[in-house]
């Protein structure tokens, strides 16, 4: 009898220790929020980070330039996150070439998907919005996936120039590490 009720004192406890460390209201949506913060941080410190005269860079003709990728990103999460909250909008990021023009289009981009990721929750999350094909937090996901993808290609890019990119760089954000989720 002892035994048990240490026992269920002992389930309760873990109970209360799990939930406190639970995201409270739409866990569902706060879970893959992180993720977006992440890459969004790291994002914005590398568009950051670039020196100017490295956004026409290429590491072989056949693809993007460092600011052409940029601005891919920025055009594509405006259209995505635009999408979510049901007001397509296109982005207009291609057409800019200086680093100033560039870090000012993703900004602008990431303040749209602020606004989806704050407009979403765990009850309307699997909506499908008017013109979109998927449910909102399924194209906030696909949205955070794309922008990691393009990281890594851009952190390329950047290893190739000699700097650090954010995520890797251990001085620049508290604990030593760059905004990686769980890391």
């Amino acid at each position: 009898m002892k035994r048990a009720v240490v026992i269920l004192i002992a389930l309760a406890l873990g109970a209360c220790l799990l939930s406190a460390q639970a995201p409270a209201g739409n866990p569902l949506v706060a879970e893959n929020k992180q993720a977006y913060a992440a890459i969004k941080t790291n994002l914005t410190r590398m568009a950051e980070k670039m020196p100017p005269e490295n956004y026409d860079f290429k590491p072989v003709p056949e693809i993007r330039s460092f600011g052409e990728t940029i601005a891919h990103i920025s055009d594509s999460q405006m259209s995505a996150c635009s999408t979510v909250r049901g007001q397509r909008k296109a982005g207009d990021a291609a057409s800019k070439k200086t680093k100033a023009d560039l870090v000012a289009a993703l900004s602008a981009s990431f303040a749209e998907c602020d606004a989806a990721w704050d407009a979403i929750t765990d009850a309307n999350a699997a909506e499908i919005p008017q013109g979109g094909r998927r449910s909102r937090l399924g194209s906030l996901i696909a949205n955070t996936t794309h922008e990691n993808e393009e990281y890594g290609y851009m952190a390329v890019y950047m290893r190739l120039k000699g700097i650090v990119p954010p995520s890797s760089d251990r001085g620049a954000m508290p604990g030593g590490r760059g905004a990686m989720p769980g890391r």
